[in-house]
């Protein structure tokens, strides 16, 4: 990176600063982080890393000039992600001749580009800075850099010897505080903080509602909100959160019964983290009204926090989402000055928008939870092995929405056969979960009860049929109870469509017999010995839609070596743009490619072409069933 001569750079440089070198002038460190709300962590470690092998050389770094270096990439590299989402370059340069570092931190798509990319534009306060304090007095000291899709915030950071004005580098008086100043208390303060209200406050909280929107964890809620309010609304944040099931509105007792988990703590200073953890672990907040998301007076821990920051105020807010309590937000800041209204008042705002993200996440966490062990319960523990015959599966459910809407099975029904199905159920979740929970024990009682396939496919359509009048039924009677109207005219009972590949497996002495039926799902394969490749069943109708239908069946028999491939639609329908995986006879080729592999082997051949076709992940569920003759 570093600042290129032809480079449009917005903000003059102050006078005294000579601009950044090209790369091969200074000691340099440089990386691409992927935006997210790791990169500053990861930055912060880079940079850890990068001064200590600076001093591990014999460089010059002092503690005053690493903390500023600290804060400033932190700072930069929040900003980064925050408002622009992008993957960030960074760049830390040591001037060895000045002992000063240079910090750049560039995005690759500026969330505002410059008004006129033709002509040099002077530099426009409300707009660019976008919200961080010390981003804004960054840009004002030292420079924003501006190139076609790439927007470069950059400061040179004088050693101790260069700020107390005994360098080129030099501060001049009107930039003359350090980074660890300007984060401290001031009496300039409350005027920076009006300031930023009045030019950056709705931004702000629309930025930070669209990052916490999306996020599925709670402890990354918690996280970002660390970020988001340290250093611009306070010096440092703890969030606590409470489990709902135990905390029932209260919060922790004095034996920290039911008590917050604190899950998040920030500070402008890395190295006062740890210590100020530890206090506020040993001081739950407790609000006065449970219910109350506004600020609370919360105790001041002095003693973790140095001698600089002896007396201040901090606040403590409570996460509240549909009336349940989830745990608390505190804030700090240093001073005797405290925090003004407008801050308390935004603050709150955030705070519900906090509670909001972490109602979200829990609920996800719980669907997750509870799709899981649906998925548990709806599959087989385990998969028969059969005399004779070698099986491989490939099961993905693609986890939208609930449990998946595809199910397998291989069970011994007795008297020397063994039973498979490959099933795949109209829609996802809880309705697709009554269907499978119907049909796999229904398939294995009528195969162990001595039904022929064609008779089990009979059974289990009149069965889904008459599941679903019957619920249909009592759906009209609760609404009519209530007063609601009945079923509209030509409203029929709600059919559930089920896709069902069921077969038979007898095994003898040279190979296999099969006999299956095939209602509304892709045709089975079967790849012989030499290679080639044939269906073996012909289309019905799904099960669930015709009353009464009678399905037939297919015998065949499987040599020593040859193999039977069984798929649901996810592989057949794979799509690549307008085309899809079977067109053509897709799979039946690639099938025929796998000849000679064992059944493993063909399963994950499959598997992996299925996802190598197309760029996104599968957006459907995958199965496949491959049994081979021995």
């Amino acid at each position: 990176m570093g600042v290129i001569p032809t480079q449009r750079e917005t903000v003059p440089r102050p006078s005294g600063v000579p601009a950044p070198q090209r790369a091969g002038a200074h000691t340099e460190a440089r990386t691409t982080l992927p935006g997210g709300p790791h990169a500053p962590g990861s930055a912060r470690t880079l940079a850890r890393a990068t001064l200590a092998e600076w001093r591990g050389r014999g460089l010059a770094v002092p503690d005053r000039l690493a903390d500023d270096v600290m804060v400033v990439v932190s700072e930069l590299v929040t900003n980064a992600v925050v408002h622009a989402g992008t993957d960030v370059e960074m760049v830390c340069r040591l001037e060895p001749e000045t002992g000063a570092c240079v910090v750049e931190v560039s995005d690759q798509h500026p969330s505002r580009a410059p008004r006129d990319h033709r002509a040099p534009t002077p530099y426009e306060p409300p707009e660019y800075g976008r919200g961080l304090r010390l981003v804004a007095a960054l840009a004002e000291a030292w420079g924003i850099t501006y190139r076609p899709g790439v927007k470069t915030v950059w400061a040179r950071l004088p050693a101790e010897d260069d700020a107390a004005g005994e360098g080129e580098g030099a501060y001049d008086a009107e930039y003359g505080l350090g980074v660890a100043e300007f984060l401290a208390p001031d009496p300039q303060r409350a005027e920076r903080d009006r300031e930023w209200l009045g030019r950056g406050a709705l931004t702000f909280l629309a930025e930070a509602s669209d990052l916490l929107a999306g996020q599925l964890d709670e402890d990354l809620v918690a996280a970002l909100t660390g970020q988001l309010i340290v250093p611009r609304l306070a010096d440092w944040c703890a969030v606590w959160l409470e489990d709902e099931s135990t905390a029932r509105g209260g919060w922790a007792d004095a034996a920290g019964a039911a008590g917050p988990r604190l899950a998040r703590v920030w500070h402008t200073s890395e190295n006062r983290v740890d210590e100020l953890r530890q206090a506020l672990e040993k001081d739950p907040p407790h609000p006065v009204d449970g219910l109350r998301s506004g600020p609370a007076a919360y105790s001041w821990p002095g003693h973790a926090l140095g001698p600089r920051a002896a007396d201040g105020s901090a606040l403590a807010y409570r996460l509240i989402a549909g009336g349940r309590p989830l745990g608390t937000l505190v804030i700090g800041r240093a001073g005797p000055v405290g925090f003004p209204d407008e801050i308390t008042g935004l603050v709150e705002d955030l705070s519900r928008r906090v509670a909001l993200g972490i109602g979200a996440a829990r609920q996800y966490a719980r669907q997750a939870t509870i799709s899981a062990v649906l998925q548990r319960g709806l599959l087989p523990g385990a998969v028969a092995e059969i005399p004779g015959v070698r099986s491989a599966l490939v099961y993905e459910p693609c986890d939208q929405g609930g449990p998946s809407g595809d199910f397998y099975d291989l069970f011994p029904a007795g008297d020397g056969r063994w039973c498979f199905a490959v099933g795949d159920v109209q829609g996802k979740g809880p309705e697709a979960a009554v269907v499978i929970g119907l049909a796999r024990p229904w398939l294995r009682l009528l195969a162990r009860e001595g039904y022929g396939v064609a008779d089990v496919l009979d059974r289990l359509n009149q069965l889904l049929l008459d599941d679903a009048t019957e619920a249909a039924d009592a759906a009209a009677r609760v609404l009519a109870a209530a007063g609601g109207r009945g079923p509209a005219p030509g409203d029929g009972p709600q059919t559930r469509f089920l896709s069902l590949l069921y077969g038979e497996l007898a095994p003898f002495e040279g190979g296999v017999r099969c006999t299956l039926a095939c209602a509304g799902h892709p045709l089975p394969l079967v790849l012989d010995r030499a290679g080639g490749v044939r269906a073996v069943a012909r289309p019905q109708t799904l099960l669930g839609v015709i009353e009464d239908e009678t399905y037939t069946c297919d015998t065949f028999e499987l040599g020593s070596g040859d193999t039977l491939l069984c798929v649901t639609d996810g592989i057949t329908e794979r799509r690549s743009g307008s085309r899809q995986f079977d067109d053509a006879d897709g799979l039946a080729t690639v099938l025929a490619g796998c000849a000679g592999l064992d059944a493993e082997l063909i399963a994950e051949r499959i598997q992996r072409l299925v996802h190598d076709f197309g760029e996104r992940p599968p957006q459907d569920d995958l199965a496949l069933l491959v049994l081979q003759a021995e």
